[in-house]
């Protein structure tokens, strides 16, 4: 606690500089960052000041043998323990964007109309979690599919820790149903890839020179009114010196394309340089690193039987709906905590 009232006050300091507003965009990161630090602050002094009022009423209620006040705060100390447990869990998550906003880009695999659908059902998933967490969802770009369902969508999820929660779902989904498209109503299995991305920070070490950009300019497709289907706003993006491909189509204006564009792009290229320096250290630790963005990562079975299984940890779960309903936390912490776990055992092997 002291350090984080040393840090916001560090960060106040220099948000009174003079020429502090020169440069917007890196005032506006370092402000984003204060109301963070300040967030966490408040977060855990009213955490602490909650605890210490109800073991004080605890006592009270303990020496005048109240049991309809303990019962109470019998109820609101499982609620502190929850908050506890969270908060003590996102201390873990320390990677470097651990804490940012989170880009998801989910695409349609083997399965035709099924694997559409199921793309679909993805997206709904990731929005229900994020609405339990009041986190923000916003439709960055969306490809609507033949008859049902979309080909691609990528979404933006904003919130404290969005991407260290959900990096884990990088790799192949996959359902096995019975098919609402298929005639004779049989079972089949559909595919859709997950990728996940760190939304990018304005003052992002990452720069792009325009000189590597090609931009391709073209009408959009798909439902979108009229005016989309007129003007040529739709905004290709090709990055020369990795050969990143970002295409958006999804608002009225070029502008707007060209802006959400660039966003994904810095994202995608953030995620690159994260691979390519997690190639490094594992070459130096002489581990073989397998790569994770097309492996199969998790199996939803609604027929015959229900269960979500991941199967990198073995964590499995009977409620099959709740999950496609937004019930994904233990599935998240799971993951990451056996991550962190083999982060532990490796660093206690090297010393």
């Amino acid at each position: 606690m002291p350090a984080l009232q040393r840090k916001a006050d560090s960060l106040e300091k220099e948000a009174t500089a003079p020429g502090f507003w020169d440069s917007p965009r890196h005032a506006q990161s370092k402000m984003r960052e204060l109301a963070a630090v300040r967030g966490e602050f408040v977060t855990w002094t009213d955490l602490a000041g909650n605890v210490a009022n109800t073991a004080e009423l605890l006592a009270l209620a303990v020496e005048e043998n109240d049991d309809a006040l303990g019962a109470q705060l019998a109820t609101e100390l499982r609620e502190q323990t929850k908050t506890v447990v969270s908060l003590e869990f996102e201390l873990q998550l320390s990677g470097d964007y651990d804490v940012r906003p989170a880009i998801l880009y989910v695409k349609q695999g083997a399965g035709g109309v099924d694997a559409q659908d199921w793309s679909e059902m993805l997206v709904r998933m990731y929005t229900r979690w994020a609405e339990r967490r009041g986190f923000g969802v916003e439709i960055m770009d969306l490809t609507p599919g033949d008859e049902a369902g979309i080909k691609s969508a990528t979404i933006k999820i904003d919130g404290k820790y969005a991407y260290g929660y959900l990096r884990s779902e990088r790799g192949v989904h996959r359902l096995v149903r019975l098919s609402p498209f298929d005639a004779d109503h049989r079972r089949h299995t559909s595919f859709a890839l997950v990728e996940v991305l760190p939304e990018a920070d304005e003052t992002e070490e990452i720069k792009i020179n325009p000189d590597d950009l090609r931009i391709d300019v073209f009408r959009a497709s798909g439902n979108g009114g009229q005016s989309v289907q007129k003007n040529s706003t739709a905004i290709r993006l090709t990055h020369l010196p990795t050969k990143l491909v970002v295409t958006v189509q999804n608002e009225r204006s070029q502008a707007q394309n060209r802006e959400v564009a660039m966003k994904i792009l810095l994202a995608r290229l953030v995620d690159l340089d994260m691979q390519k320096k997690a190639e490094e250290r594992a070459k130096l630790k002489g581990e073989h690193v397998s790569a994770e963005f097309g492996r199969q990562v998790r199996s939803y079975v609604q027929h015959p039987y229900q269960m979500v299984k991941d199967h990198r940890t073995g964590f499995q779960t009977g409620d099959a709906q709740a999950v496609l309903d937004g019930d994904l936390d233990d599935l998240l912490k799971s993951y990451l905590s056996s991550q962190m776990e083999s982060a532990s055992a490796s660093v206690e092997a090297t010393t």
